[in-house]
């Protein structure tokens, strides 16, 4: 009876973080605001990873997420315990059981008693033996390169379904390793509605709330394109998501909190770090994301609905780190006239000087090298503004790669010098830089009957979870209509005082006929970019559902690379969104190897959408 009860009331989740390192005001506010059943974080990315299976190796104990023991749950615990809020979080990293240990000492400190349930099985480096002797063999999943020989970790990307089981045995707190981001929220789903795993449509709708969330104050008002109309920086809300029984939700966050609740702000988060939307592929289910329906239903709430969902595969993405080699950044300020210039020349000037003492001692030249001019606008290329070649302060960044650490570390002592020997000016070392190993991410498919997830609640070993091997294609998708709850079909709102005006219902052909002005894509759009390894992912939206036929002409793939070729050297690839006049744009090879192992100021690809949103479009002049 309780749970037929349960299946009929909305269940809200907060997402209190969005990666290790996110502030520490997201789990308070999202408890004290009485708003929350469940609190959700997402701790982990490929480069944390590698960063905990480091720390483990040097203390066994560790390799989770301290900060999810030490600060968050430090400051709540109590407080979700007595409130009957229950807690899903990936913070386990690679020793899930050694942070549940962590907080079980916590609890016995605070003097509580908790259910905490530990999800494992995601790490496949056990596995690596086996895999290498693999036929046929494991191939990387963009370059086709063999596995390699210094890997550092390997994680199976895990699904909704144990951490469900958890919550079924009655956990709450529930710490896995390595899952798909929105998954922690998925999970907590499945549990509270009943959701079969051919329930597609609904899987897709769980876990598009989880992905609105996982990166927390991205869904509200966070990088927001329009960053000047988000009031409130300070105390920006974190991210509620209310979620129905047939898979769609609206976004909110903690009354009184800074921050924009908005389908825009909403949009850019749905388009962030995905590839295909039509096939968005999870352990749990395909997404078809390309008829989502966002509005603005009052002042505080963004409904999401109509994602869909069809079979998953039956294999688990994995991704792997490895070593290669070292790098080294070191950074000087360069103040006064002629700053620009003064600081390339001083990079060019240390990075000969160093080339040649290479030569001497018999070492190879460095593997590659980055030089940049932070202030003016290096990672613009050609297209950066010629008045910035004029700025009087300028900071020169300068990056290596090399297989020997040694040839760094003769780098690292030769920046320093350039304050007493070249331009005038130069200031700001900030002492000798450091030399890391160089770590890069490897991709690879692995058969889902291949990983074994255990749970346990306690230290008690609970029944194996099912697995979420696919269905057949075939099989018919259970929905409930009935379930659905009877509003009129929303679409993307339309921007309050937007930059451009003007009637935008005629044809679109004979527009173009006309006179025509050239502006920046940024009047027409609002974008976010981010990063999958080596590839950048930038999601463009129309602020009117009206200018997508001119976006569509005019943002061809061949444009769209030709206006970042500075940056890339792989395709571009243009997907459509026609639920929210968006396109994602998959750019492949952009990130200077992506992660730890790019050389780049914006490793991440944070950047990209910025100067994509700088490409000029003509549109008729009666628009403007």
């Amino acid at each position: 009876m309780e749970k037929k009860m349960k299946q009929q009331q909305l269940v809200r989740i907060g997402g209190a973080s969005g990666f290790w390192g996110d502030s520490s005001a997201g789990a308070p506010q999202l408890v004290a605001s009485g708003q929350i059943d469940y609190l959700v974080f997402d701790y982990l990315a490929e480069l944390t990873m590698s960063i905990l299976a480091s720390a483990r190796l040097k203390k066994p104990e560790l390799g989770y997420a301290t900060d999810f023991v030490s600060v968050a749950m430090k400051s709540v615990l109590r407080d979700v315990l007595a409130k009957g809020i229950r807690v899903v979080s990936n913070a386990g990293g690679v020793n899930p059981q050694g942070c549940a240990d962590a907080l079980h000492a916590l609890a016995a400190e605070l003097g509580v008693a908790v259910k905490i349930a530990v999800v494992s099985g995601d790490d496949v480096m056990p596995q690596l033996t086996q895999l290498r002797a693999a036929q046929p063999p494991i191939t990387e999943l963009q370059s086709g390169a063999p596995l390699p020989d210094k890997v550092l970790s390997a994680n199976a990307y895990l699904g909704a379904a144990p951490i469900t089981a958890a919550l079924d045995a009655g956990a709450q707190i529930v710490i896995t390793g390595r899952c798909v981001d929105s998954a922690v929220t998925l999970g907590i789903l499945v549990h509270e509605f009943g959701w079969t795993p051919q329930q597609f449509d609904q899987l897709a709708g769980g876990s598009l709330a989880g992905h609105i969330i996982e990166c927390g104050c991205q869904a509200t008002g966070g990088l927001h394109t329009d960053w000047e109309r988000v009031p409130d920086w300070a105390h920006i809300g974190y991210p509620i998501v209310e979620c129905a029984p047939d898979g769609s939700f609206s976004v909110t966050k903690p009354k009184g909190t800074g921050g924009l609740i908005a389908p825009q702000c909403v949009a850019e988060q749905l388009v962030y770090e995905i590839h295909d939307p039509a096939r968005y592929l999870l352990p749990d289910v395909v997404c078809d994301f390309t008829q989502v329906r966002i509005s603005q239903t009052d002042p505080d709430h963004v409904r999401v609905s109509s994602a869909r969902g069809h079979a998953p595969t039956d294999t688990y993405k994995v991704c792997a780190t490895y070593m290669d080699g070292f790098k080294t950044t070191a950074q000087l300020t360069v103040v006064g006239f002629d700053a620009v210039a003064k600081a390339q020349r001083t990079g060019q000037a240390i990075l000969e000087r160093v080339g040649e003492m290479l030569s001497a001692q018999g070492l190879p030249p460095f593997s590659a090298t980055q030089l940049e001019v932070l202030g003016a606008e290096s990672c613009y290329g050609p297209l950066r503004h010629p008045a910035v070649a004029q700025t009087r302060e300028a900071v020169l960044r300068l990056s290596a790669r090399h297989p020997v650490k040694a040839a760094l570390q003769l780098l690292t002592m030769e920046v320093a010098p350039a304050g007493t020997s070249w331009a005038p000016g130069t200031t700001g070392s900030g002492g000798r830089a450091s030399v890391s190993p160089l770590i890069r991410q490897y991709a690879f498919l692995l058969d889902k009957r291949q990983i074994q997830v255990s749970v346990t609640l306690n230290g008690t070993l609970l029944s194996a979870p099912k697995g979420t091997a696919a269905p057949d294609e075939k099989t018919q998708i259970v929905t409930d209509p009935a379930a659905a709850p009877q509003v009129p079909e929303p679409v993307l709102a339309e921007p309050v005082d937007s930059d451009i005006d003007g009637d935008m219902n005629s044809d679109m052909e004979g527009d173009m006929d006309e006179a025509t002005v050239e502006v920046p894509l940024i009047r027409l759009a609002w974008a976010r970019s981010g990063d999958k390894g080596d590839t950048s992912n930038i999601g463009v939206i129309a602020r009117k559902p009206e200018w997508l036929p001119l976006l569509r002409q005019q943002l061809s793939e061949v444009r769209v690379a030709e206006h970042l070729s500075h940056l890339m050297t792989g395709r571009v690839t243009r997907y459509e969104l026609p639920g929210i006049h968006a396109f994602n744009f998959v750019c492949e090879q952009a990130l200077g190897g992506g992660g730890m192992a790019s050389l780049r100021n914006d490793a991440l690809g944070k950047g990209m959408g910025q100067i994509l949103l700088a490409m000029p479009v003509r549109v008729p002049r009666h628009w403007v």
